[in-house]
């Protein structure tokens, strides 16, 4: 690739910025040279794994990658017979050792949760180093220190004998009383790393020993008495003995790592492949990128809410789709409207793909992989090459008609300026003529309005033009696609400063051929927006029709779950049934044979309760069978639905302190809405024609009469069942029998409404999808405890919960609640495009 095109793209400011998200300096080193490739499969590789990188940090795991020190420049002394590694030598490759096996480690673990394929492949070809790194912990702890092994415990031992011998001989001179008027201090001082003693230059004769120094006035010398003098040698001669110790201890040490220098060639390569696409993930999610899409079977390319990523917040999405078999973009419109941004936006994320780093842009964005890029951007006047601005333009063209081919990018700036405009437009249409024989990509921005003809005569071509808001007399930064753009000179003038009346005659001087022109642009442009108006309208109206008819399916599922629920309750009136019956018929067969029975008699009794027992079985092995489909298909629909209604939701999870049981259920209680306590009192007795509910299904039914103390005969709907008193609810006959439960209507466009319904609440049975949506904390958190009691006791293992965003409350008290309930696995927020962190994922153990 160009070195000056990649400056100007800005393409190396990225790439850095990058770098330095790398855990190791060596991977920042190696990602500081990479320019794109050109490798379809390489450049594949590196997305993926990238990918798969993104989708690793944004879950609720530890990070995989430690960082460790510079290794490579210790490997070729590892090779080397008699080499000696020094102690923080030796602690680099542990910590290099340390982040191999924590890496492979955490993905590991990973991989089935997240799908990391390409991640696992990479870790599983990093070599075994337990080997290595029980060398090195045989002589060195993990935080790099020399463990006290015994060849070196009787040096230090005399070493610290020593120690003690001088400081009690110091001691000796420093409290004798003779020497009070001796001693200028009665602290020992060091002098070249030896404990000596202050001494008035007029008494020096009082104390034997070596002067070491002087003081600048002349008062005082530093004298090492002759019995400290001998002990102080001693314990230089034990340091030094200590010293050649440890360097045999490491000879002998990297002696017996030399048989593995191969593995740490091996793993190297693979690490800072780690580390780099790990880092491109990283910038990535910061900056809410997305790996770009390949162009397969000459697709055209698409970026969609494309944002440069060096103007931040202030940058504007934009949208560039080309069309298939139209490789020539043409942009136009006024000054200071972003058509060198949109030029440059383009270029620069077909390089960052190339790198396989994400870009900033939305899902689905697709590029092609050029072999090489050209640009014509700027001014390219040279003093010192006597070059003007219309020659320093022409010298960077030929540069790119000459070297151009169907797999390059052609980037023209301002196409044919700074000269004529009539033989610059003839020069541009024919610079263009080449491009489009060589079947070059080509962006040009330009004002000269010829070429805007010349977009629209030519099928290879494409118009596109940056939009002027005419209320404010200035650029709006977006792009639209195939409409020419007016220049706005005139507006762009006044509003700059140019006074009204120059602007006015200026005006008079344009022709009427281009007045005329100008206003055809502004009807398409206003035709365009108008189109797009009535395209984005039918496209929601269609999803809203998907969504309706979604709903509409789901809504008939739960119905036929009621229905199967009230089948349920037959076969089990009916299995009371026939237990009664199959007891009456014994007794019968017992009193039969007190009198006078046949055999043949008896064996029909039997064959009669075998034939109720088998029909039975029948019908309830057939009720299970549907069941079992049934639940499969709503939560087949669940899923679609709430997918399509949680699309385009970012995703934002932060950190939670983790609370004590107890704290966790008051601090739901104290998110909960005080106005939903409080209730009209009404006194509720047991008595015939009562309205109750049932406390396990919470199905609403009316007291018949009592069959005796403690049971009542209950008529649910149109079933008739005994019930004890003790499993059903009094509710008041005016009101609803329960409304503790979300309702989800068929209308979600008012989402005002806090309608309940039995649907999706988990009656006898746990459900795929919890929805605590429109629920007061302490109501959602008593369902959320209902839901995980029938996941235990029907061996329920991952469910999802719907708790929204909104004030943050509910989705605080859920987390909470679940990250101190004893058969929790896991937990974590959804995906984005499963609705971000308004859903929750669970886990049961």
């Amino acid at each position: 690739m160009n070195k000056r095109t990649l400056t100007e793209l800005d393409y190396y400011r990225i790439r850095d910025l990058i770098a330095s998200y790398c855990v190791s300096e060596e991977g920042k080193n190696l990602l500081c040279r990479t320019e794109p490739y050109t490798d379809i499969e390489k450049i594949s590789e590196l997305k993926n794994t990238g990918n798969e990188w993104l989708s690793y940090i944004s879950s609720p795991r530890q990070p995989a990658l430690s960082s460790w020190p510079e290794v490579k420049t210790i490997f070729p002394m590892l090779k080397t017979e008699g080499a000696t590694l020094l102690q923080e030598q030796i602690f680099a490759l542990l910590l290099f050792i340390f982040s191999i096996e924590r890496v492979k480690s955490s993905i590991e673990n990973a991989k089935d949760d997240l799908k990391l394929e390409k991640l696992s492949e990479l870790v599983n070809s990093l070599p075994d180093m337990n080997q290595p790194k029980n060398e090195i912990l045989n002589i060195m702890d993990s935080s790099g220190q020399i463990k006290d092994l015994p060849q070196l415990r009787a040096i230090r031992a005399k070493i610290t004998a020593c120690k003690r011998e001088i400081t009690a001989l110091m001691k000796k001179y420093t409290t004798n009383p003779d020497l009070s008027d001796v001693l200028e201090s009665t602290v020992p001082a060091f002098r070249a790393e030896r404990q000596v003693l202050a001494v008035k230059s007029s008494k020096r004769i009082a104390i034997k020993g070596i002067i070491h120094e002087m003081s600048a006035s002349g008062q005082t010398v530093y004298i090492e008495p002759d019995d400290v003098v001998r002990k102080n040698n001693e314990l230089i001669q034990e340091e030094f003995n200590l010293q050649q110790e440890i360097r045999q201890i490491f000879h002998k040490l990297t002696s017996n790592l030399q048989p593995y220098s191969g593995l740490f060639l091996q793993a190297l390569p693979v690490m800072l492949k780690l580390d780099i696409t790990r880092a491109g993930a990283k910038w990535g999610k910061e900056k809410s990128c997305t790996y770009a899409f390949d162009c397969k079977n000459e697709e055209a390319p698409l970026l969609l809410q494309a944002r440069h990523p060096l103007l931040g917040e202030k940058a504007v999405p934009i949208d560039v789709r080309f069309i298939q078999g139209k490789k020539i973009l043409i942009i136009t419109g006024p000054n200071t409207g972003g058509k060198t941004v949109t030029l440059k936006t383009i270029a620069l994320f077909s390089m960052l793909n190339q790198t396989g780093f994400p870009i900033p842009a939305a899902e689905g964005t697709r590029l092609p992989v050029f072999s090489n890029v050209f640009a014509d951007i700027g001014d390219s006047q040279s003093l010192d090459q006597s070059l003007s601005t219309f020659s320093g333009h022409m010298k960077n063209i030929a540069a790119a008609i000459n070297g151009s081919t169907e797999n390059s990018l052609v980037l023209l700036d301002e196409l044919a300026s700074g000269t004529d405009p009539l033989e610059g437009g003839a020069i541009a249409m024919a610079v263009l003529d080449k491009l489009i024989e060589k079947n070059a990509y080509v962006l040009a921005t330009t004002h000269h309005g010829i070429l805007k003809n010349y977009a629209y005569t030519h099928k290879e071509c494409v118009n596109a033009s940056v939009e002027f808001d005419d209320t404010t007399l200035s650029p709006t930064y977006h792009l639209i696609m195939g409409v020419p753009g007016d220049s706005r000179a005139l507006d762009i003038a006044k509003r700059s400063g140019i006074p009204g009346k120059i602007c006015k005659t200026a005006k008079n001087y344009i022709a009427n051929e281009q007045a005329d022109v100008s206003s055809l642009i502004k009807g398409l442009t206003a035709k365009h927006a108008e189109l797009a108006k009535l395209q984005k309208e039918i496209k929601e109206k269609e999803n809203e029709l998907k969504q309706q008819q979604r709903k509409t399916d789901l809504h008939e599922l739960r119905l036929r779950q009621h229905e199967m629920e009230l089948k349920k309750s037959g076969q089990r009136e009916a299995n009371k049934f026939l237990s009664e019956s199959r007891k009456k018929l014994e007794n019968l067969v017992r009193t039969l044979k007190e009198g006078e029975i046949t055999r043949e008699k008896t064996l029909a009794v039997k064959a009669f309760i075998k034939d109720i027992e088998n029909s039975t079985e029948i019908r309830q092995n057939s009720i299970e069978i549907e069941e079992e489909q049934l639940t499969k298909d709503l939560a087949e629909k669940e899923e679609i639905l709430v997918k399509q209604i949680e699309e385009g939701k970012t995703k934002k999870k932060t950190a939670k302190r983790r609370m004590k049981n107890s704290e966790a259920l008051k601090h739901a209680q104290s998110l909960a809405d005080p106005d939903s306590k409080s209730e009209k009192s009404v006194k509720l007795e047991f008595t015939e024609g009562a309205s109750v509910i049932a406390k396990n299904s919470k199905t609403p039914g009316i007291l018949l009469h009592a069959e005796k103390k403690g049971m009542w005969s209950v008529q649910f709907g149109s079933v008739k069942m005994n019930m004890n008193q003790k499993d059903l609810i009094l509710v008041p006959p005016a009101e609803k029998p329960f409304d503790t439960k979300p309702l989800i209507t068929l209308d979600l466009a008012d989402n005002s409404k806090s309608n309940f319904d039995d649907t999706n609440f988990p009656g006898n049975k746990p459900l795929f999808e919890l929805r605590l949506l429109g629920l007061h904390v302490e109501e959602a958190i008593k369902i959320l405890e209902r839901q995980l009691d029938l996941c235990t006791l029907n061996d329920f293992k991952k469910f999802s919960i719907i708790h929204g965003k909104g004030s943050g409350a509910l989705q605080q008290a859920v987390q909470d609640y679940l990250s101190h309930y004893p058969g929790v696995a896991d937990f974590c927020f959804a995906p984005p495009e499963d609705g971000g962190s308004g859903k929750t994922y669970v886990e049961l153990a």
